[in-house]
């Protein structure tokens, strides 16, 4: 067990804290200080040698004073009187004369969805680097063709302490570990690879267990011997079928991002104003869910303090709630949802995802995929992009194949999928029964900031999907 990170007692007064919050705050709608310290360790083992060993520590605190749209913001490393005076003369600019009504303080919660114990202390660091030696050495083992492996094992530990201008304090203590594999395949001059991962808020003990980085390490040779014997993926306008899981990131992107509240209240998002009307095909159903257990996208309270919430999004195909931090919330006259996240003491909070993902339907997968008739089955995804004002996505496949009057066929490379979120909704023509959440190896950024978050869904067949492909 780590010793606790006990700002008030080793660092600052709370009384004294507590006043020059409400100092920087009087007049304002809301505000808070978020303390964090936070340490990480990552270990890359690549082509037979260590690349990276690196460890980071770090503490701060941001203090931050809203009134109406504005919000006043400064940040220090310094956990100190002077340094909370100093940002609290920088957050009261944004009240200004004030007039503002402080808002209520969070529901408290008693929950904990993880433990708090410290993912770096789980091994000995020559442990970690014995088990990334043998995942390079399985892997070479398994297959002559393998010419490269790479192994990353990361594990942190972020502790907070939110204090509210109203007395309520709230403290969460946050794990992460996870491990990723990647190999690369060489025959007859061609070179592809293949890469997996998992994780979540827990320590490393599943990732270094033999019997967990053995199935990752077989994974990714999977994925890297399939593209080698992938061929040149077609192009054109056809129907797809997504499978379970990981899949579920181009629904975090292309839809997810777009039901945030910061781009709905300010009228930016493809979904503003449909609030109550139908976007999505009947049965689709989409939830973003803090609340689950040990997930990497699991937060028992958000960066103000709310505990995080099981929100559906869509219903049934229609629009029913936006993921809300404190200040949309009340400027929209909404509750807020427990969605208020930020990467460190050194950023302001704003709406953000948590694990998202679409329930199951009643479809099985075998039939979806006997009614494909011209089309692409895509199980794996790499990068995207996506623009949140209009919902366009485009996002590139790392494992897909063609599907031809039902049967699966060859796998392709050089797939993407190209359309935009609103219209794909509405095309969505059959809902697997096989839902499946990602291994635990999303991250997510926005304006600047990156946090952890998961993703899921089950087998989708989506009508007329763009496909960039590279066959003549």
């Amino acid at each position: 067990m780590t010793q606790s990170f006990r700002p008030f007692e080793t660092k600052v007064d709370e009384a004294t804290a507590l006043k020059v919050l409400r100092d920087a705050t009087a007049g304002a709608d809301d505000g808070e200080l978020f303390l964090e310290r936070s340490r990480s360790e990552v270990v890359s083992f690549d082509d037979g040698r260590v690349k990276t060993a690196s460890y980071n520590a770090s503490e701060g605190f941001g203090l931050r004073a809203v009134r109406g749209e504005t919000a006043g913001y400064a940040h220090s490393t310094d956990i100190s009187e002077t340094a909370l005076r100093r940002a609290a003369e920088t957050a009261r600019l944004a009240v200004g004369e004030g007039g503002g009504t402080l808002a209520e303080a969070p529901q408290a919660t008693n929950r904990k969805l993880y433990g708090d114990d410290d993912p770096i202390a789980g091994a000995t660091f020559p442990v970690k680097i014995e088990t990334l030696r043998e995942i390079d050495a399985f892997a070479r083992e398994l297959d002559s063709r393998v010419v490269q492996v790479s192994a990353t094992l990361a594990a942190s530990l972020q502790e907070v302490t939110i204090l509210r201008p109203d007395g309520v304090r709230v403290a969460d203590t946050r794990p992460m570990s996870r491990l990723n594999v990647s190999v690369i395949v060489e025959e007859d001059g061609r070179r592809e690879q293949g890469g997996t991962g998992g994780g979540g808020r827990l320590g490393v003990d599943g990732l270094i267990a033999r019997d967990g980085w053995e199935k990752m390490t077989r994974e990714a040779l999977r994925i890297a011997l399939v593209n080698l014997k992938a061929e040149p993926a077609p192009a054109g306008v056809m129907d797809v079928v997504l499978g379970p899981g990981w899949p579920g990131i181009l629904l975090h992107e292309a839809i997810g991002h777009g039901l945030e509240g910061d781009f709905n209240r300010k009228r930016t998002s493809a979904f503003s104003g449909l609030m109550g009307e139908r976007i999505a095909s009947k049965g689709v159903t989409v939830l973003d869910d803090g609340t689950i257990p040990d997930r990497r996208g699991s937060i028992t309270v958000d960066d103000e303090g709310t505990p995080s919430g099981k929100n559906v999004l869509i219903e049934d195909g229609v629009l029913v709630n936006y993921m809300q931090d404190r200040q949309n919330a009340r400027l929209m006259g909404v509750a807020a949802t427990g969605n208020g996240r930020r990467q460190s003491f050194a950023h302001i909070p704003m709406p953000r995802m948590t694990n998202t993902y679409m329930l199951s339907g009643d479809s099985a997968p075998a039939d979806i995929l006997a009614d494909l008739k011209d089309g692409i089955y895509a199980v794996g995804f790499g990068g995207g992009q996506v623009d949140i004002t209009n919902g366009k996505f485009v996002f590139s496949c790392t494992e897909a194949y063609r599907v031809e009057n039902g049967k699966v066929g060859a796998p392709v490379k050089g797939a993407t999928l190209i359309g935009d979120g609103a219209t794909a909704l509405k095309q969505i023509r059959a809902i697997g029964n096989d839902m499946a959440l990602d291994p635990g190896i999303g991250n997510c950024g926005k304006n600047g900031q990156w946090v952890p978050v998961g993703v899921g869904q089950p087998t989708l067949m989506i009508g007329g999907l763009t496909v960039g492909g590279s066959a003549a």
